[in-house]
């Protein structure tokens, strides 16, 4: 039955192509170009049985089984027996691969699908498969280690077991021995990695003196080069000062950063701030990270001191000039020096409105309780005025009556004086005759 399309398709697609597939594909080009062309003359000398290819002295020396292998140069592939698809180029390339079983994933053939340019290029190299090594000496102690590539003399010379490592720049990954998937682009990057793994440095000496350190990641010149052990770093044109852990660093000598998709950008989180040497983070809290904790009581008393003020901006700094609110720091230092912020020549250069706002709310807390205070003896106040007016609109209820009983009396008396008046006798009048 023939093969469709798709399932041809399907199989050239495959990373791993079965030794069939491409003998049938080199027929075929054989084929054509039998039509096409006339023959070589004189025809080649260094082609032999299996589609194996030598020229050399002792290259392809032991092969048994092996084909479709190409060596060219001293010993090339000298002891290779059963490898297939190997490609030697140079004095000793691929000198020690030997061959293996079909015990490997995709059936890859152990020791075959190797490339090797340069002299000493994967010489040591016996059932290590799908490696690449391009110039003098690289992947030269590769044993066993697979799907490594080393492009530069002495790339990843030092290498034995290590699997999926790509070094590119003479001395890359030149003493990694059994490290995993580091990826050196550079002069001497990762050049004294030993086991460290998962590591990526772009340029010369990029993380130069890592050595057991994994998931570190440095571009840029000597970027990430004071790391030794550390893991989880990144470091983009910035060499740290010692050895660290899960840091990232950016820059070296910048004195300004733009980063877009910031202004304008509506989110819900935490502020953050920087500190004097430059790290980024949120303020903390928790009591787990302070000492000295003690009630602020007088010291917010300092800023009933300061001055704010309104102004605008230099224009080198906010070409818009947009109205400001805030304080003078050299004014602030003379009210409280530690509200202030230094730059690295130790000159006033910004307010710690964190700490002034601290500092309010605690005064604004010290005259709530003031107002508490007083409206508590307010209202103490209003209870004895109310209980005095009551007293009092008793007492002057008290004065009404005896008022009105005292009326009364008066009214009585006023009758038993007028009645007293009415029956009073008649006075007579003796006149006297001379």
């Amino acid at each position: 039955m023939k093969a469709t399309t798709s399932q041809i398709k399907t199989s050239i697609g495959d990373p791993f192509l079965r030794p069939s597939l491409i003998l049938v594909a080199l027929v075929l080009g054989s084929f054509a170009l039998a039509q096409r062309a006339p023959a070589v003359t004189p025809a080649p000398d260094g082609g032999y049985p299996g589609g194996n290819t030598a020229e050399g002295q002792n290259a392809l020396f032991s092969l048994t089984t092996g084909t479709y292998n190409t060596a060219v140069g001293f010993l090339s592939l000298r002891n290779n027996t059963g490898g297939q698809f190997n490609t030697a180029i140079g004095a000793g390339a691929l000198l020690s691969n030997t061959t293996g079983s079909e015990d490997t994933p995709e059936g890859v053939i152990i020791g075959s699908q190797n490339t090797a340019t340069g002299a000493g290029a994967l010489l040591s190299n016996t059932t290590g498969f799908q490696n690449t090594a391009n110039g003098a000496f690289a992947l030269f102690s590769n044993t066993e280690g697979t799907a490594n590539t080393a492009i530069g003399d002495d790339a990843l010379v030092s290498n034995t077991t290590g699997v999926g490592n790509t070094a590119i720049g003479a001395a890359a990954l030149d003493n990694n021995t059994t490290g995993n998937n580091n990826t050196a682009v550079g002069v001497s990057a990762l050049v004294n990695n030993t086991t460290g793994f998962a590591n990526t440095a772009v340029g010369q000496a990029a993380l130069g003196n890592n050595t057991t350190g994994a998931d570190n990641i440095a571009i840029g010149l000597d970027a990430g080069n004071h790391i030794v052990t550390g893991n989880g770093n990144i470091d983009i044109g910035n060499n740290p000062v010692a050895d660290e852990s899960d840091t990232i660093r950016i820059g070296d000598m910048q004195t300004r950063t733009f980063i877009n998709g910031i202004h304008d950008t509506m989110i819900a989180g935490t502020g953050v701030v920087v500190s004097a040497s430059g790290q980024l983070g949120v303020p903390a809290s928790s009591a787990r990270f302070k000492d000295d904790i003690k009630p602020m009581n007088k010291a917010s008393e300092a800023i009933l001191a300061l001055k704010p003020v309104t102004f605008r901006y230099k224009k080198e700094i906010d070409p818009a000039r947009i109205p400001q609110f805030g304080l003078v720091a050299e004014e602030v230092e003379k009210v409280n020096p530690d509200l202030i912020v230094r730059d690295k020549k130790g000159k006033p250069f910004s307010v710690r409105y964190d700490a002034v706002n601290s500092m309010l709310l605690n005064e604004f807390l010290k005259e709530h309780k003031k107002v508490a205070t007083q409206e508590a003896t307010i209202k103490e106040l209003e209870t004895v005025v109310s209980q005095q007016e009551s007293t009092i609109a008793e007492q002057q209820k008290g004065i009404d009556d005896v008022a009105a009983r005292l009326k009364e009396q008066a009214a009585q008396i006023q009758n038993v004086s007028t009645h007293v008046k009415m029956n009073r006798p008649t006075r007579k009048v003796v006149v006297n005759d001379p």
